[in-house]
Formats: structure tokens, sequence, C-alpha cells
């Protein structure tokens, strides 16, 4: 099997389009800026949403659905939210189709008007909350912690698979507390989670921060997030908990009868990781030949190619696979044989290759003989010779070693692409030649931030939370400013 991909150092976009649909992940749909999730792409959504089910379930959290259609009058009820969220909404105003009577095919029945439109869900916020409003009554009733496992529409003007589509699946979840204090503990529990996850998970290390006033979620009063970077050197925003205050508690009037009997209104959450976290996986660990996958989230943890000379041979290698395949599957490790004959080892070596399988044994003649498999490593590209008797036990560790390899290496990327500079010129040239996290000084402003991301095009991606107080002064205006926050150029 010939991967063929891009060299990650000529054409990084090329590379990353190339692999995704290489490596049978996804591929671009019939409709502008969506996409097909196919089997083996989404099997590594399903181990993402599994382990983070967990985490939010370990937390308090219960799973419910909402509605795909909003009424457009709930988006006027919170204005900074539809102004947020307006120029990416998708609407329905018709129900109903019909065949056009000069025979030019179909189209919308002018008598279907819908009496009120409707949007097609970017985020759940208001339509949740409309219903928050029938369900708590009481101080009893809280908190009311919910999470959503669904699919959003945004509609993008420039997609790309996995990490900017117009619909692509999420979850959101959505919670109500009596107090601020609450709530914001809530949020930042929810950030945590999400790091935890994607540093124990994805072996991807993240920064956690908050954003700045400009670039917070839509109707929020302060967003926690987690930030990644990628192998280019740019950065990706791969989580996101938001304290929403009560704007939208007071916007649609969910109120509770506290202890003492007043009625009070509810203080709000919300937060969300989506499909995008795939996209953050195949740009932090991937090469140039193909997709290298933490075990802990990979399909196939452990895939065993034979090498064989007629069906006796074939059948020979099967007995001796066969217990092995069962001991590894007691251990909770998910093992691929491979016995199809339409296909050559080394077309086998390629694929398994290309699709990031973690662990990869071949069994051949010689193995027989001597009673032992060649274990070789995705993330590595070794190999070595283990005895029979001690291999399952060796890929019971060498899992873990590779899980751990993976992170190291991504943090140690990470850690020597995070540069501090204390004038513009340093801050430009680190951005243009380097690239990664630039940590400056910044005066606090939304004018000196808008002015530095239309000149180089970098945002401030969080002003990180263990940043220590330390007095400068703004890269640009050279105003005071007591701590440094990270710039970056993002997807």
């Amino acid at each position: 099997m010939s991967k063929n991909l891009t060299k990650r150092s000529e054409d990084y976009s090329k590379w990353y389009n190339e692999l995704v649909g290489k490596a049978d992940l996804a591929e671009n749909s019939g409709v502008r800026g969506c996409m097909v999730i196919k089997p083996y792409g989404y099997a590594i959504w399903e181990k993402m949403q599994a382990a983070l089910d967990h985490m939010f379930k370990e937390t308090g959290h219960e799973n419910a659905y909402f509605p795909l259609f909003i009424p457009k009058s709930y988006f006027s009820k919170e204005a900074s939210h539809v102004d947020g969220f307006a120029k990416e909404c998708a609407v329905v105003t018709h129900y109903r189709l019909k065949n056009a009577e000069d025979g030019s095919g179909v189209i919308v029945d002018p008598d279907a008007k819908l009496e009120e439109e409707l949007i097609v869900r970017p985020t759940s916020e208001t339509i949740i909350w409309d219903t928050y409003r029938k369900w708590i009554q009481s101080y009893r009733d809280l908190p009311l912690l919910i999470n959503q496992w669904a699919n959003v529409v945004r509609w993008e003007m420039r997609t790309r698979l996995f990490l900017r589509t117009s619909e692509f699946l999420w979850q959101e979840g959505h919670t109500a507390h009596a107090t601020k204090e609450e709530a914001i503990a809530e949020a930042e529990q929810m950030m945590e989670v999400y790091a935890t996850f994607a540093q124990e998970f994805m072996a991807v290390p993240v920064i956690k921060g908050l954003k700045t006033e400009s670039e917070r979620f839509a109707g929020a009063l302060e967003t926690y997030c987690i930030e990644a970077m990628m192998q280019d050197g740019k950065a990706l925003q791969a989580g996101t908990s938001h304290f929403l205050g009560q704007n939208f508690a007071k916007a649609f009037d969910v109120t509770y009868a506290s202890k003492e009997g007043k009625q009070e209104h509810v203080w709000a959450t919300s937060w969300g990781v989506s499909t995008r976290l795939m996209g953050a996986l195949i740009m932090t660990h991937s090469d140039d030949n193909g997709l290298v996958l933490p075990p802990k989230l990979a399909p196939i943890q452990v895939v065993i190619v034979p090498i064989y000379k007629g069906i006796e041979q074939l059948d020979t290698i099967a007995e001796k696979v066969a217990p092995l395949v069962a001991a590894l599957k007691s251990k909770g490790i998910s093992v691929k044989f491979d016995q199809r004959d339409t296909h050559k080892p080394g077309f086998k070596f390629n694929e398994y290759e290309l699709k990031g399988v973690p662990v990869r044994l071949a069994i051949g003649q010689r193995d027989l003989d001597n009673n032992t498999f060649e274990v070789a490593r995705r993330d590595t590209l070794t190999k070595e010779t283990v005895a029979s008797d001690q291999v399952v036990g060796h890929i019971e560790q060498l899992l873990a070693v590779i899980q751990d390899n993976l992170y190291q290496r991504a943090l140690e990327f990470r850690d020597t692409h995070i540069t501090p500079v204390d004038t513009y010129e340093e801050f430009k040239t680190v951005l243009n030649e380097k690239g990664g996290f630039v940590s400056a000084h910044w005066d606090g402003t939304i004018e000196t931030e808008a002015k530095i991301k239309d000149a180089t095009k970098a945002s401030i991606r969080c002003i990180p939370i263990d940043v220590k107080e330390e007095q400068g002064r703004c890269i640009l205006t050279g105003k005071p400013s007591s701590k440094r926050v990270l710039f970056a150029k993002a997807y």
C-alpha cells in the first residue's frame, strides 16, 4: 500500500488533508462544508466520547437531549449571544417542497411558510434555558447538571475536515446553580476535566487559561480554555468552559425559591468540546508515514500480521496466535489478527502504519521455529523480537510506554515553542520565523489586541491561569502590564 503523503515540511496543510483521507478518517460530503466521518474516524471519536462521558458522570452530570431547531425569537432574548452567532446561523423558513408547475424541478412550497422561522442550533443555550424555566422552581432543584451529545451547525465559509466544518459533533454541558461561587467552581472544574482528558488520553499537553474579553463565548462573563500547540507552531483551542453569570437566567426568567423563600435568578455555566479534537490528535502526533495514535484512543491497539506460504502454514500461525489474542482481550487490549489473503504482508504493514496502530506483531515460519514474535512500535518505528511466553506482559507495558512517550514528545515540542519577548520587533520575528506561543506583555485593552491581530494574524490565545505577576510594558503601546499573555497564530 503506497502512502504518497506530502511531507509536513513541504506543505503542512496539504499533508493534513491527505492524511485525513488516506487514513480513512473522513471525507467531504455532497453538502458544502460538511463531512462524512468514516468508520475508522468515528471509532476514534467513540473512544473519546466514552472517556469524556465517564468523566462527566463521575462529576455528577447526566445526559439529556434537546431539539435541533430553535425558535428565532429565543435568540433575540440575549443580545450578546445573538450578536456572536448571527452570521453563522442556518435558518428554516418553510416546511414542504413541491414540484414546479413548469416542470423545472422541486421548489419550496410558498404556502408552507413557517409561522416562526427556526434556527438550526449553533449551540443550545437558548432552547435549554427556556426548558430550565420549567424544571427549576426551588433550591432543592439545584444544582442542575446536564450534558448533551449532539450535532450543531455553524455556517462556515472556509472549512477543513474536523477543524472547521459547517456541521460538527460535540458535547455541550449546561448547568444551573444557586450561587455565583458554585457556578464559577463548576466552570473551573470542567476546564480541569478537559485538561485531564487531553493530557491523559490524547497525550496532548495543554495550557489552561482565561480568554480575553473579545475572545470570550458570546454571552459569557468569563471563558476558561485549554490551548494546545500543533506541530506547525499554530495553536488550537481544544476546549472551553464558560461562566455565564445570570445573563441567560434573566433573559429566560429562570428563578428559584431560596431557603429563605426569596425568588432568585440562578447562575449558569456551559462547556463543550467537539470533533475538532480529532484534528488536534492528528496534528499533535502524526508524521510523514501517517497517523500516530495514543494507545488509549486507538480503535486497534495491537495488530498481528501473519507471514506465510500456503494455507497450511497460515493455519499453524492462526493456532499459535489464538491464545495470544484471547490473553490480550482479557486484559482489555483491542487486537486484530489480519488473516486476509487478498493483501500481502508489506501492504498490511503500510496500511496499519498509515492508520497509526500503536503496536504491530508479525509472525512467520522463523518465529514459529523460535517461539517468538516480531514487535514493532508505531511511535518510534523500531522493532524487536520477543519470546512468546513474554509477549503479553511486554505489550501491556509497551502500550503504557508509548502513551507516555507521545505525551513527553509533544510536551517537549510545546515547551521549546513558548518564547518570551519584550519588544514588538522581537514579537514579529519569533512569530514569523519560529512560531509557537509568544509570551508577551499586553496593556489589557481590546484596541491593542485588535491592532496586533490585524497586523500579525496572531491572537491572544489565553491569559495562563498559573502565570506569575511580572511587571512589564505592553509590546505595542509601552503601557504598564502586570502579566504576560500567550499570543499565537491559530486554527
